[in-house]
């Protein structure tokens, strides 16, 4: 928030005196992704949760090719056309509408494995909100790297220089962030109190009269009959369809608040935001992995110990 409100108040005391018009616009119209039903059809199909887990490693790699493509388009700008740099920026948020369009796919069978994801390593998982990363960061990644930005080409832009970064945004485009992220935020906390309100149905009355109907069983020496088997699962099925409810929302968001925040930027702009983004989110996953082996290794060894001793 401190990045966000010294950006916002350095640039506007600048803006007043550069050239208004020194940012190049966006002429095409604004592209719209989303996960709501009139755009969920879509030609992917998995047997199950290790399907998804390679097709989520593939989409990793094919990920940090596109970070290749566009860390090359950014050192080229100068030889490219605006609509070369379209191109590549449709292509790469093209590449995160069809992860979530599979993950919503897989999420009908098994809802419950994207919120316990095997293909996240621990310290990504410990910062998951409903099943992925909070819309509202996307924003914070937006003002961190204006920030930086500004400050690394702060005595270019006093010259009125443009720089047609992060850095360079226009009054109008700042306006439109603040809409966006009011927007974003106002559905971010919405979201949030329904899955509050989820979570509390795991005690609810049928929930608890159940669980002791069954644990009274079980102190009888009974077994579970397949009427109480079905009884159990009626119970907790209508709490697994909630959650399938509350993710598809969230994924939505998250996918809208990336292409929200595209559609403001100019196409070099969005190329320095896809950068920071697929370089986040490829290192936060790098590191988690070796975290994740480190502490395997430390417990073979203690586990060693323990049985040579």
């Amino acid at each position: 928030m401190l990045h966000q409100l010294a950006y916002k108040n350095m640039q506007t005391l600048l803006f007043s005196s550069c050239n208004k018009n020194n940012i190049e616009q966006n002429t095409k119209p604004p592209k719209v992704m989303s996960l709501l039903p009139s755009s969920s059809t879509y030609d992917i199909n998995f047997d199950g949760t290790e399907n998804f887990q390679k097709f989520y490693e593939c989409w990793m790699v094919q990920q940090n090719q596109y970070l290749n493509e566009l860390v090359a388009a950014k050192s080229a700008q100068s030889q490219l056309t605006n609509d070369r740099m379209h191109a590549l920026v449709d292509r790469v948020t093209e590449h995160y509408e069809h992860y979530y369009k599979a993950k919503s796919i897989c999420a009908k069978k098994d809802v419950l494995s994207i919120f316990s994801p095997p293909w996240l390593s621990s310290l990504e998982a410990a910062f998951l909100w409903i099943g992925g990363w909070r819309p509202s960061m996307a924003f914070h990644l937006l003002y961190s790297k204006c920030s930086m930005q500004f400050q690394a080409r702060l005595n270019d832009l006093i010259q009125g220089q443009k720089t047609c970064d992060l850095g360079d945004l226009s009054a109008s485009q700042l306006a439109e962030f603040d809409n966006l992220q009011k927007r974003t935020v106002r559905e971010d906390r919405e979201i949030t109190d329904m899955m509050a309100e989820h979570q509390e149905t795991v005690a609810d009355a049928p929930m608890v009269e159940l669980s002791h109907v069954v644990s009274e069983m079980i102190r009888g020496g009974e077994n579970e009959k397949k009427e109480l088997e079905e009884r159990i699962e009626s119970v907790i099925e209508p709490k697994v369809e909630g959650l399938m409810r509350i993710l598809h929302r969230a994924d939505d968001l998250r996918l809208r608040a990336l292409q929200g925040i595209v559609n403001i930027l100019t196409p070099k702009q969005a190329i320095y935001f896809l950068i920071a983004a697929a370089e986040l989110h490829l290192r936060l996953h790098e590191w988690g992995k070796k975290k994740d082996v480190a502490k395997r290794g430390q417990q073979g060894i203690r586990e060693g110990e323990s049985h040579n001793s």
